[in-house]
């Protein structure tokens, strides 16, 4: 029996979502995303998904099927002494055109608005996993020409670049390369320890409000995001969320001392 004080599963956080939650537990699960910040920002997510959905999509999804697809007439139209499995396969069809035209709908709506924090995570991510692989060619320009990396990256992207130092926690800076990003250029900075393991930071222009840390999980990686005066940062590293949160949390302090801010 669920009760107020039950736990909050996935299962509940979707019927939230969709008001179908009973007022009793929508109240308890709205006083543990207040307590959880960051599964608050993917319930937020949700949210704002759901309601372009319904903005763009709302008088479409309540029109009425169209005459030709109803199933008694397709039954109706079917030659006298038809088989039983061409009656089937004939509302399966049916079936299938209204179906696959609602998931096209909804698949349209996710696409036509994707947030920039979004955005720049997965393709953060995507460089990661793409360049910390690489043992002749992981970056453009190299650790020991940092002053040249720095002025060369503030310009293509329009902004001011720091390139934190992560010497105090074992990481040497091996380079860095210049990225397309979601609106316009992106930086990609790379670090490596002493046993192997490779972290980047990524940077992009933002067009979202500012926004609190993020953590995303992947199989094999994963990621921190925030989003800091129309400029996004993104840390990727090895799914190891202690190890990952350090390094973000060093790197998070010197951008945010250093002044890179969108000019």
């Amino acid at each position: 029996m669920t009760t107020q004080d039950s736990p909050v599963t996935e299962e509940e956080l979707h019927a939230y979502v969709d008001g179908e939650l009973p007022a009793d537990r929508k109240k308890a699960v709205a006083a543990w995303l207040a307590a959880h910040p960051d599964e608050a920002a993917i319930v937020a997510a949700w949210l704002a998904q759901a309601e372009a959905i319904r903005a763009r999509y709302g008088e479409v999804a309540s029109e009425p099927v169209p005459e030709r697809l109803k199933l008694d007439r397709i039954m109706r139209q079917t030659r006298p002494g038809r088989s039983i499995a061409a009656l089937a396969a004939a509302a399966a069809i049916a079936a299938f055109i209204v179906g696959g035209a609602a998931g096209w709908m909804a698949r349209g709506a996710s696409a036509a608005s994707p947030s920039t924090s979004g955005s720049i995570t997965a393709d953060a991510l995507e460089a990661h996993k793409l360049y910390v692989v690489e043992v002749r060619h992981p970056v453009e320009v190299p650790g020991n020409e940092r002053a040249h990396m720095t002025a060369w990256l503030t310009k293509r992207l329009g902004y001011a670049q720091r390139i934190p130092d992560l010497q105090s926690i074992g990481l040497k800076l091996v380079g860095g390369r210049l990225l397309p990003g979601p609106s316009g250029a992106a930086a990609l900075y790379m670090y490596e320890g002493s046993s192997g393991e490779r972290f980047t930071l990524y940077c992009a222009k933002a067009t979202e409000p500012e926004s609190a840390l993020r953590f995303k999980a992947g199989k094999q990686f994963a990621a921190f995001s925030w989003i800091d005066q129309n400029a996004g940062y993104v840390v990727s590293g090895p799914d190891n969320r202690d190890r990952l949160e350090m390094v973000t949390k060093t790197i998070y302090e010197q951008v945010d001392r250093s002044g890179a801010r969108k000019s």
